[in-house]
């Protein structure tokens, strides 16, 4: 059994603590570190961990400097960010519908992001700011249209997921249609887009990144045991004393804003969002969104998919939304083929 533990906190208040979710959360930010470092330290000009280290705190040559801190720090931040912004969406997402394929990649936000980016592309011609800002108002309208289609005295989980999915395949076909229509540099930067990158990510990835998972991590972790009481039900959310319409309005919205923002400084990065909550919830064997844990999964899992891009192909490196894909793909089919066996599909 898994021991869960109350500590009082001064206030009068209590503080639900996880042994096990503990122990996981120390070992995924051990093995988030070890491969920062070890992707720090891979490329063309190969850098050893203990210099990567040393650079780190300001030992290294001033080479040494520029590659860490200039170059390839802000990628391996920019992994670390995006995959704990959509670990954050899945798992908010996952717990809203009650539906571990609930993902917001499957039902719609990522498309809705990914039309608003393209539109600014393909139509405006923008650049990186605009893209990023197409992708985040793309991200919120989705996120609004889905919100309001589902409604009906409330929105529950399967409907929500089913109206998602209409909405992404609408989507899915506006961004092919967006791409028939654009020239042949738009249409090639877009499809680049599109696969989901880590290159050529600096500091101006990072800043707004760090800047609003600054905000929205505390937020949902503020929510966190509503969002528990939510994967309950609704009725027994509101007999919990949960005010359930304002909840799941503020933790749908911090999700939007979550996968938007990843969309933005990445691209469409596929399944991360589907299969980190699922798999720390499984390492923690415990009911709920489990977010710390799944942060840190989806920050691990970026890393480990950006590693075997650059690397395990030779000298054809390949996007890291490609690898997100084939590996996230095996897993859906892995739990389809478990949901079906345990008789929930």
């Amino acid at each position: 059994m898994n021991a869960v533990k109350a500590i009082r906190v001064p206030g009068g208040l209590s503080v639900r603590f996880d042994p096990r979710a503990a122990v996981a959360v120390l070992m995924l930010l051990a093995a988030t570190a070890a491969f920062s470092v070890v992707l720090i330290g891979s490329g063309d000009f190969p850098i050893s961990p203990g210099d990567v280290v040393a650079t780190l705190l300001g030992n290294g040559t001033p080479a040494q400097e520029f590659i860490v801190q200039d170059l390839r720090l802000p990628r391996v931040l920019v992994a670390v960010l995006v995959g704990v912004s959509l670990a954050f969406s899945g798992a908010i997402f996952q717990s809203v519908s009650r539906n571990p394929l609930g993902s917001p990649d499957v039902i719609g936000f990522g498309q809705g992001a990914t039309v608003g980016a393209l539109s600014v592309i393909v139509l405006f011609h923008g650049g990186s700011v605009a893209v990023s800002a197409g992708a985040l108002v793309g991200g919120l309208l989705t996120g609004a249209a889905v919100y309001a289609l589902a409604w009906k005295r409330g929105v529950h989980g399967f409907r929500l997921v089913l109206v998602g999915i209409g909405i992404a395949a609408m989507l899915t076909a506006g961004n092919q249609y967006l791409i028939t229509k654009a020239s042949l540099v738009d249409a090639t930067r877009a499809t680049l887009w599109m696969t989901g990158s880590l290159d050529g990510r600096d500091w101006a990835q990072v800043w707004p990144l760090l800047v609003m998972c600054a905000v929205l991590v505390p937020l949902v972790f503020v929510y966190g045991r509503p969002l528990r009481m939510l994967e309950m039900g609704d009725d027994a959310a509101y007999a919990l004393g949960v005010p359930v319409e304002r909840t799941r309005v503020v933790l749908m919205g911090a999700g939007v804003l979550f996968i938007s923002l990843a969309t933005a400084a990445a691209g469409p990065i596929a399944f991360v969002a589907l299969s980190a909550p699922q798999l720390a919830r499984r390492l923690t064997r415990s009911p709920g969104p489990n977010l710390a844990v799944s942060a840190v999964m989806g920050a691990a899992l970026m890393l480990v998919a950006d590693w075997i891009a650059t690397n395990a192909f030779g000298e054809r490196q390949l996007p890291v939304g490609v690898v997100t894909g084939v590996l996230g793909g095996c897993y859906l089919l892995w739990l389809l083929v478990t949901e079906r066996r345990a008789g929930r599909i």
